[in-house]
């Protein structure tokens, strides 16, 4: 089975002042492609520090990192640019839409940065991708039309119209209700179902339950990695 992640001995060393903070030490992991994966842990456990490492958002002080093969570690800003703009899609917990863009100029915009020349083809894949989430019908609403679930939906069009290898959703459906949580949450598995790879960081159990696989990260080591049901009893003991 193809390995899209393959973490080494990973550490990630913060210089604050005289102070060395680990945020990671030594972690060590493969996440198959078409996997669903929920990172869980406590405030200061180095599950962000971890996420923005996967999301090559940050750079790990040493051990390896293979993104499809790709030596992550070894790559400078510009590449980490590159391969972020390439592979990865990112969701986030604020939805971090243009207030005056519609939805579909919103889902336009990684193309856009991607170089994307033709803008009716853009358009067509925009409108794709928010047919995808289920909002056929709102191509054109401003984000203050449109509620909270609603924003989010076009949040993740936006991370998949450029079908990326590798969606990262952190705390997604942190800013929202229950009901909207639950139908994000659907959303996210019925787009695994069609083979995407989806790695979700929550601090919420009831989320993580519909990933198939959690990894709890606690003092910067990986402390545990089994299935949502086993590790939710584990936690709450």
């Amino acid at each position: 089975m193809h390995q899209i992640i393959q973490v080494r001995d990973l550490t990630r060393v913060y210089q604050m002042g005289e102070i060395a903070v680990q945020a990671l030490r030594g972690v060590s992991f493969d996440i198959p492609s078409g996997a669903f994966v929920a990172i869980m842990g406590p405030s200061g456990s180095g599950k962000s520090t971890l996420m923005n490492t996967l999301g090559c958002l940050d750079t790990p002080t040493s051990g390896q990192y293979l993104l499809d093969g790709i030596a992550v570690e070894q790559l400078d800003k510009d590449q980490l640019a590159a391969i972020r703009n390439r592979k990865l899609g990112f969701v986030f917990q604020q939805f971090h839409l243009l207030p005056r863009n519609t939805a579909l100029e919103n889902v336009e915009l990684p193309l856009i940065y991607q170089g994307q020349p033709d803008a009716r083809l853009r358009q067509q894949q925009a409108q794709a991708a928010l047919e995808a989430v289920g909002l056929g019908t709102r191509l054109h609403h401003r984000p203050r039309e449109l509620s909270g679930g609603q924003q989010q939906r076009v949040a993740i069009a936006r991370a998949l119209v450029t079908r990326p290898s590798l969606v990262l959703a952190d705390e997604p459906t942190g800013n929202l209700d229950s009901q909207s949580s639950v139908e994000i949450m659907e959303l996210f598995s019925r787009l695994h179902r069609t083979g995407m790879t989806i790695i979700l960081v929550t601090h919420e159990h009831d989320i993580a339950k519909y990933a198939q696989r959690v990894l709890i990260v606690r003092d910067g080591l990986l402390a545990s990695d089994s299935v949502p049901e086993r590790e939710a009893a584990h936690v709450a003991a």
